[in-house]
C-alpha cells in the first residue's frame, strides 16, 4: 500500500467517531475553534506517526520522502482534517533545530513535538521591529547559568496555548542591526511571561502580545552561538515562506472551494467577470502548491534556497484577494453580519485577509528583500 492510500485510509476511520466533528475546523480568523478537540487530534497524528513524516526516525519522523509528504498534504486536505496546531512546531522550529542544535538539544525538544505533546509560537516582531527585524530591541543577559530576558513581543500567533517561544534576542550590549541577537528557547509558562490577546476584526484573538519580564531559560537553551541568531532566524524564516505552506494550503483550498459553494449558490457563478476571477484564484493556487513543491527540492546544505523568499509575498497576495472575492461572490448579503453580531464564513476569509500582506513582513518590505538580497539590485 503506498502512503497515498494508507493515509487515505487513516483519515477517513480517524475522522469518523470520536473525531468526526474536528472536520473543518481551526484556520486564520478561527483557531478559537474547539482547542481541546483539536490539540487532541495533534496528539492523535503523533501517536500514529502522521506528524513530521520528513524528519528522520530517531525523532519520530518516517524519512519520508518529498513525494510521499505532498501526498499526505493533498489527501490531509481532501478529508477536510481541521487545521493544525502544530505547524509551527513541526514546520518551523523543528527544521531549524535539526539544521542547527545540538545532539542533546534535538533530544530533548524534537519528539514532543513529533507526538503533539508541545506546541510552539514565533517570537521575532516588536512594536518597533515588524517587517524591519533588525530593529529587535528584547535583550537578554546571562545570570547564575540562565538567559534573562526582558521586552516585548507582538503579533505571536496562538501564544495563548504554546507551551515555548522561539525568540530572538538582543544579548550583546550596544550591538545594533543584525550583530549582537541570539536566538533563544523560552519556556512559556513561567513568572515573568505575560500574555495578552490582541482582538482583531474577526473578533477572536489568535494573535497575542508577549511580555517577558526576568522570564528565564536554561543557558543551554540558544540556537547557534551566542551573537549568531541573525543567521539561525533567517533558515527559520526560509522554511516559514517555504516547506511550511504546504500545510497552510490546506486551509485556503477548503476556503476557495467554500468561494465556489457560495458562487453556485448565489448565481456569481454566472458572471463572466466572477467566474473569471474564480478561476484565476484556482490557477494562482495550483501556482503556489508548484512553488512550495521547487523550494522542496533538496539543497546541496538542505536549507531553503532563494525561491523561498517569493513565497510570502505571494500567497499573502492571493489570499487578500481570495477574500475580496469571497465578498464579492456573497454580493449585499456580505455585508450584514448575523442578528447577534456574528459573521459568517466568508465575511471572516474577507476580514482576516486583510492582515495577510501586513504581519511577517509586509508587501513592500518583502519586495525590497526579494530586489536586494535575491536580485542583487542596488540598495
Amino acid at each position: 500500500m503506498s502512503l497515498r492510500e494508507e493515509a487515505r485510509a487513516w483519515l477517513e476511520e480517524s475522522l469518523s467517531g470520536e473525531f468526526a466533528g474536528a472536520r473543518g475546523l481551526g484556520g486564520p480568523g478561527r483557531e478559537h475553534e474547539a482547542y481541546e478537540l483539536r490539540r487532541a487530534w495533534e496528539r492523535h497524528l503523533g501517536a500514529h506517526g502522521w506528524t513530521c513524516l520528513g524528519w528522520p526516525r530517531r525523532y519520530g519522523g518516517r524519512a519520508a520522502s518529498i513525494g510521499d509528504q505532498v501526498a499526505f498534504h493533498e489527501e490531509y486536505a481532501r478529508a477536510g482534517a481541521p487545521a493544525r496546531l502544530g505547524l509551527i512546531g513541526e514546520g518551523l522550529i523543528g527544521p531549524t533545530i535539526l539544521d542547527f542544535g545540538t545532539a542533546e538539544q534535538k533530544d530533548r525538544f524534537l519528539p514532543p513535538v513529533q507526538r503533539g505533546d508541545e506546541l510552539w509560537c514565533q517570537g521575532y516582531s516588536e512594536p518597533e521591529a515588524g517587517s524591519d527585524l533588525a530593529g529587535v530591541r528584547t535583550r537578554a543577559r546571562l545570570e547564575g547559568g540562565e538567559w534573562v530576558i526582558t521586552g516585548q513581543k507582538v503579533w505571536t500567533s496562538l501564544a495563548q496555548w504554546a507551551d515555548w517561544c522561539f525568540a530572538l534576542c538582543r544579548t550583546e550590549e550596544g550591538s545594533q542591526r543584525h550583530r549582537g541577537l541570539s536566538y533563544l528557547l523560552v519556556p512559556m509558562r513561567q513568572p515573568g511571561v505575560e500574555v495578552r490577546p490582541i482582538v482583531q476584526l474577526t473578533g477572536t484573538s489568535e494573535f497575542n502580545e508577549v511580555f517577558f519580564d526576568g522570564a528565564r531559560t536554561a543557558a543551554g537553551n540558544i540556537l547557534g552561538a551566542p551573537g549568531d541568531g541573525w543567521r539561525v532566524a533567517m533558515a527559520t524564516l526560509g522554511y516559514e515562506r517555504g516547506v511550511s505552506t504546504l500545510g497552510q494550503q490546506i486551509g485556503f483550498r477548503r476556503e476557495l472551494a467554500e468561494v465556489i459553494a457560495a458562487a453556485r449558490r448565489t448565481g456569481a457563478i454566472d458572471d463572466p467577470v466572477l467566474r473569471d476571477r474564480i478561476v484565476r484564484a484556482w490557477l494562482e493556487l495550483e501556482i503556489m502548491r508548484l512553488n512550495a513543491l521547487r523550494v522542496l527540492r533538496p539543497s546541496p546544505d538542505s536549507r531553503p534556497g532563494p525561491e523561498a523568499s517569493i513565497t510570502k509575498l505571494y500567497w499573502s497576495e492571493w489570499h487578500r484577494r481570495l477574500g475580496e472575492l469571497a465578498q464579492a461572490v456573497q454580493g449585499r448579503a456580505g455585508l450584514v453580519a448575523g442578528d447577534d453580531g456574528t459573521l459568517g464564513e466568508l465575511q471572516r476569509l474577507y476580514l482576516f485577509s486583510r492582515a495577510d500582506t501586513i504581519y511577517a513582513g509586509s508587501s513592500e518590505i518583502q519586495r525590497t528583500i526579494i530586489a536586494e538580497r535575491t536580485l542583487g539590485l542596488p540598495r
